[in-house]
């Protein structure tokens, strides 16, 4: 099923789509790891998952789309394939696109990816607006299309107007839901879904949502997603710098209320990434479950 209909269904029944991410084992030999993980998860009864890129974009390597495939064939849940650009030729992503086609796949991420830094990359694409016309060039009516957009705006973009006007470059491209990166302040979505609205952007938006469970994450996730960290989130951290059961339990409290906010606001998606760890994004699924 192509995610804008779940986005459309849902909104008629006046519910939040809720969906989560999963991403690849680095060594195949765990493969099985990821399976498991996700028939754990399978009890929150998701509407989509989505399973990230392997890294570095080798699709020698690549494992997104068997997985991504396995998943609803196993499960019966919708998939949603990641597909970067920055590391990839246009020959690459024609394999990837007609890899999807095989695989019964009708939902893809159109994503840059990340630069590495000392890593060659093809620059045959440049940012993925440009996948997303590549996509659409070759199979306009077998693939949607789904974008990343950034709720504190994008690290690289000179200011929040540019990377607004970035994303409607998405959305001309064929981009026809938006997922966010993480945030833990819930006004900066807000603000970021009002600008969009204002910029003629209509397209559903997921809140992406990231629970924080272990102190070993919280310096590289915020490197990573250059997210703001808010009062109550700093005050937590302090509070159980020391305490990592204490931490654990306080990370699904403040996940969850974060996404009972957003919901209770409007939010039409709660997208949580899950770090393959099934049991955080189940705690935080039991606080929630009552609203979707």
């Amino acid at each position: 099923m192509k995610i804008p209909e779940i986005f459309e269904e849902k909104k008629k029944a006046g519910k939040p789509v809720f969906s989560l991410e999963v991403f690849p084992p680095k060594r195949k030999k765990n493969m099985n790891s990821i399976y498991t993980a996700v028939e754990k998860l399978a009890v929150t009864e998701p509407d989509f998952i989505s399973v990230t890129y392997g890294a570095g974009g080798n699709i020698a390597d690549n494992s997104t789309c068997e997985i991504a495939a396995n998943i609803k064939k196993r499960y019966g849940i919708e998939t949603v394939a990641h597909l970067t650009c920055i590391n990839s030729t246009r020959e690459d992503v024609k394999v990837m696109i007609e890899r999807f086609r095989d695989s019964d796949i009708e939902n893809v991420m159109a994503l840059r990816g990340d630069i590495v830094p000392g890593e060659d990359i093809k620059r045959e694409f440049s940012h993925a607006n440009e996948l997303a016309i590549e996509i659409q060039r070759k199979c306009s009516d077998d693939l949607e299309i789904l974008g990343a957009c950034y709720p504190e705006g994008h690290y690289e973009s000179p200011s929040r107007e540019a990377d607004i006007q970035n994303l409607k470059y998405k959305i001309g491209a064929g981009v026809r839901v938006l997922i966010t990166q993480l945030f833990f302040d819930n006004r900066c979505f807000y603000g970021f879904t009002d600008n969009l609205r204002d910029a003629g952007i209509t397209v559903p938006v997921s809140a992406g949502i990231m629970p924080i469970v272990k102190a070993s994450q919280i310096e590289k996730t915020v490197q990573l997603s250059g997210a703001s960290l808010p009062h109550r989130f700093t005050e937590m951290i302090a509070r159980y710098e020391h305490d990592s059961e204490g931490l654990y339990k306080a990370g699904i409290e403040y996940a969850v209320r974060q996404c009972r906010e957003l919901i209770e606001n409007g939010a039409e998606g709660i997208h949580i990434y899950t770090m393959n760890d099934p049991q955080v994004a189940i705690n935080v699924w039991e606080g929630i479950r009552d609203l979707l």
